[in-house]
């Protein structure tokens, strides 16, 4: 609008509108607010400050939460607006690591059976592996997911997908068990959840097991969103300098994950300030 407003006394300006496929009224709008004061400058700044503290990981509605957070009252649409005045955009999302091999070990049912609600910590819990490439070479990553809040509460990465990939994911995860948890783990049908040790593992811990139905990604929708949200925000924002750095730098990124990443469905709260507030409340 600004290139249209300083052609205008060369040429007409309803053929530079045409050209420039703007509306006459927003045209309009835009030379009437020109030169007044912007209303909006802390507004945006603290939207910026937000944005960039997130590495852009952010979209309007997180910040708007966030803004709600520090005490500014603005809706949706406003930051929204505010955010494409500014070019400021949520960086944007996807190798599902296929561990079935045929009828290997004993499948579980789906007792899960999509119902991804959780009344408290250590109920319910779901778990899956996902692939990496980097620097010709393949990592593996298993999380653990706390169906209550989000909150992944133990995991482990490995350069090949062995059995232990599991096992030391699940030994880090079994600290944070009591006596009074009745516990329910989910997964898919992967060779890994099958193995003899594993359920072993799960029946001296009272933990009843649950299974996707086979092909079926859908019965496992919170761990998908969680290894997309993973892929979007850290690895395809990043560069690494080598294997190690990334394992840094995921840490760093479950940590922030856990204790800082606000959800609308939590209040505006981190998985952890969420967990905390419910325990509080209790």
């Amino acid at each position: 609008m600004k290139v249209v407003f300083e052609l205008r006394l060369e040429f007409p300006v309803r053929a530079l509108l045409k050209l420039a496929c703007i509306p006459k009224s927003t045209y309009y709008y835009w030379v009437n607010t020109f030169d007044r004061p912007d209303k909006d400058t802390e507004l945006k700044r603290l939207i910026e400050t937000i944005y960039h503290e997130h590495k852009g990981r952010y979209g309007y509605r997180r910040i708007k939460d966030e803004l709600q957070n520090q005490g500014h009252r603005e809706t949706h649409k406003k930051v929204q607006r505010l955010m494409n005045e500014l070019g400021l955009k949520s960086t944007v999302r996807m190798k599902k690591y296929r561990s079935y091999k045929g009828d290997i070990g004993k499948t579980a049912p789906n007792i899960l059976n999509r119902n991804f609600h959780a009344e408290k910590p250590n109920e319910k819990w779901v778990t899956d592996i996902s692939e990496f490439k980097l620097f010709g070479e393949k990592l593996y990553l298993s999380p653990m997911l706390d169906l209550f809040n989000g909150e992944i509460i133990a995991y482990s990465i490995d350069s090949r997908p062995k059995y232990s990939l599991v096992k030391t994911m699940l030994d880090q995860a079994f600290e944070r068990l009591t006596d009074e948890d009745k516990l329910l783990i989910h997964s898919d049908q992967g060779w890994h959840y099958r193995m003899p040790q594993y359920q072993h593992a799960l029946k001296e811990h009272n933990i009843t097991q649950s299974m996707s139905r086979k092909g079926n990604c859908y019965d496992n929708a919170v761990m998908e969103n969680f290894f997309g949200i993973l892929k979007s925000e850290f690895l395809y924002t990043q560069e690494f300098e080598s294997i190690e750095q990334f394992k840094r730098e995921l840490a760093n990124y479950i940590e922030y994950y856990n204790h800082k990443r606000i959800k609308a469905k939590f209040k505006g709260m981190s998985p952890v300030q969420y967990r905390t507030h419910a325990l509080k409340a209790a």
